[in-house]
C-alpha cells in the first residue's frame, strides 16, 4: 500500500491496536454491550482527524479499508460516520453489527447468523467494495455476501449477473455488482482460492498471498473513483 500511496500521491494511516487490550492485535468490533466497538472507532477517528489537521488532507476525500477485524472495525466506523467517507473496503470482514459478543462474533465467523444484523434505515451510505478468498477458514465467505446484500437493502439495489475475470497467472475473481438503476451500490468480488490472507500481498508475510488480485491496487482505483464523483 506504501509503493502504490507514493506512485498516486495520497496519504496512508495504520492504526494498531494494543497487544495488552487483544492478544491478536485485533479490534473489537463485535463489544457493543459494553460500548468497547464504538470506544475503538472514536479512537481510530480521532487518529484521522489528527492526520486530517496536520497533514494537507482533502476531508472530502477519505475512505476506510481493513482486513478481517479490521474490515468490520472500518465498516462499523462508517456506520457511525457516514458522511465523512466517501467509499468503504472491506477484505475477508464482518458486518459488525452481527454480533454483540466473543461467542456470538465466534458463530458469525463461522457462516451461521450471517444475516442476523439489524437493517439500515434512512442512512446514507458511501459505496462498499468487498473482497473475499473462497478457500477463508477463519471468517467464512458467506459473511461478505451477507455484507453486500445489507448494504444494499436501504437504497433496494439488486445483484446483477456475475462474471468472472482472471490475469495472467493470479486467481480468478467472481464479480457481482449491487445496482440501483444511477449507482453500483455494492460491488463484491470472491477470490477462488484465496484463504484468509491479504489478496496480492507480499511473499513470506502472515496472513498475506501474492498470487490473488492486487488488493492495494483495487483499493485505491475503486477510491479514486469516488473521489472523482464528488466536489
Amino acid at each position: 500500500m506504501n509503493r502504490v500511496a507514493r506512485q498516486r500521491r495520497f496519504l496512508v494511516i495504520y492504526p494498531e491496536q494494543n497487544s495488552f487490550i487483544n492478544p491478536q492485535r485485533c479490534w473489537h468490533w463485535y463489544d457493543h454491550r459494553s460500548g468497547g466497538a464504538r470506544r475503538e472507532a472514536i479512537a481510530i477517528s480521532a487518529a484521522i482527524e489528527h492526520v486530517c489537521a496536520s497533514e494537507p488532507v482533502d476531508r472530502g476525500r477519505i475512505a476506510v479499508a481493513g482486513l478481517s477485524a479490521g474490515a468490520s472495525m472500518a465498516a462499523l466506523l462508517v456506520m457511525i460516520d457516514p458522511r465523512r467517507y466517501r467509499a468503504l473496503i472491506m477484505h475477508s470482514g464482518l458486518n459488525p453489527l452481527a454480533a454483540n459478543s466473543v461467542a456470538s462474533a465466534l458463530r458469525v465467523m463461522r457462516g451461521r447468523g450471517v444475516d442476523d444484523a439489524p437493517a439500515a434505515h434512512d442512512v446514507e451510505l458511501p459505496p462498499l467494495l468487498i473482497m473475499h478468498g473462497d478457500e477463508d477458514r477463519t471468517v467464512d465467505p458467506a459473511n461478505s455476501a451477507a455484507m453486500a446484500r445489507w448494504w444494499s437493502q436501504s437504497t433496494g439495489a439488486m445483484p446483477v449477473a456475475p462474471r468472472r475475470m482472471q490475469r495472467g497467472t493470479r486467481y480468478a475473481t467472481t464479480i457481482t455488482e449491487f445496482r440501483t438503476k444511477a449507482q453500483v451500490v455494492a460491488t463484491l468480488r470472491e477470490v477462488h482460492g484465496l484463504g484468509h490472507a491479504w489478496s496480492g500481498g507480499a511473499r513470506g508475510h502472515a496472513f498475506s498471498d501474492p498470487m490473488g488480485p492486487d488488493a492495494s491496487r483495487l483499493i485505491w482505483r475503486f477510491a479514486a473513483k469516488q473521489f472523482a464523483g464528488g466536489p
